[in-house]
């Protein structure tokens, strides 16, 4: 039978123990979008949404997300972050919102689950603020894109699924 890592011998959850890895610098990207109304897009880019700045509520919700990732998602290690970088594109012609999220630490265990929270809550941020103009918004395509450091080494995405994230800032 395999052995899983977040199970012990009895089959019950734990946090897996990495105190004995080094830590390495880390990073990972993650990407996706919320898809609306394209009058709800031109909204949130000239500022017209009642609730307010749309996108720079989605940019601190993505920063918040990923430093309080081990609060929301079990077994989580908590992480010091070094550092969060947040982009935000409307594309109001197609109705979207692109949404990319660079994590970055130096530690025992990846960010990965960082990037992807970040994404996720900038989303939900976004789906919050505009849900009085646009119940339709879809949250969606959120994925890893990239990561480094640790054991494994890095992984890219071979293709995207969200064209809009291009990963301009990769290194």
């Amino acid at each position: 039978m395999a052995r899983f890592s977040h199970l012990d011998a009895a089959g019950r959850a734990q946090m897996v123990d990495v105190g004995k890895k080094a830590d390495t610098e880390r990073e990972a990207v993650a990407c996706g979008a919320v898809t609306m109304r394209p009058s709800t897009a031109r909204r949130i880019r000239s500022m017209a949404i009642a609730k307010g700045d749309v996108l720079g509520v989605a940019r601190v919700a993505a920063i918040q997300g990923a430093k309080e990732t081990s609060r929301i998602i079990p077994l989580c290690h908590p992480l010091s972050l070094t550092g969060i970088d947040v982009q935000l594109g409307v594309d109001a012609r197609r109705g979207r919102v692109a949404i990319e999220a660079r994590v970055r630490t130096v530690g025992k265990t990846g960010v990965e689950m960082a990037a992807l929270t970040a994404v996720a809550a900038a989303a939900l941020a976004i789906y919050d603020m505009c849900k009085a103009v646009d119940r339709e918004m879809v949250i969606g395509e959120i994925c890893l894109v990239e990561k480094r450091g640790g054991r494994s080494g890095t992984y890219k995405r071979r293709e995207l699924q969200n064209a809009d994230c291009k990963m301009k800032n990769a290194k």
